[in-house]
């Protein structure tokens, strides 16, 4: 029996699916979603130091990817998938490794037939927004 889009990401945040190998490499904490929503923690770290010591755009990106995809992921039926179209980001303030814990929310926006909109954050524990950021993913139907 197939899963839906809620029940995949909640088993990858209970644990019982493993990860995508991504997540060693950009590590995360997937917090349970809710439909249309996700948060995700991450403490940046020294080795994503960029030339002026704070944490390289590219895993902000990386992170706000991530965030808004499951959020996408969340609303669908089983056989489905979405593949990102675009995702942005606003640096706001920037991301050092004294940053402590970043709390990176995705939220649907807008679901249609075949677009899903998304909006992302990366804040600090005091809730001061850092990373902004907006995307879309097409909903395709896999194929048998």
């Amino acid at each position: 029996m197939a899963c839906t889009g809620l029940e995949v990401v909640s088993r990858l945040a209970d644990g019982t699916l493993s990860p995508p190998s991504m997540a060693e490499t950009l590590p995360f904490t997937l917090l349970p979603p809710e439909e249309g929503r996700i948060e995700l923690q991450a403490i940046p770290e020294a080795r994503c130091c960029n030339l002026t010591n704070t944490i390289h755009g590219g895993w902000a990106m990386t992170m706000l990817d991530t965030a808004m995809s499951l959020a996408a992921q969340t609303t669908l039926a089983p056989g489905e998938t979405c593949p990102s179209l675009e995702t942005t980001a606003k640096f706001i303030r920037p991301i050092s490794i004294h940053s402590g814990v970043m709390h990176v929310t995705g939220q649907v926006i807008a679901r249609g037939r075949t677009i899903i909109t998304l909006e992302g954050r990366i804040e600090n524990a005091d809730g001061k927004i850092h990373v902004h950021g907006t995307s879309s993913c097409m909903i395709v139907p896999c194929k048998a």
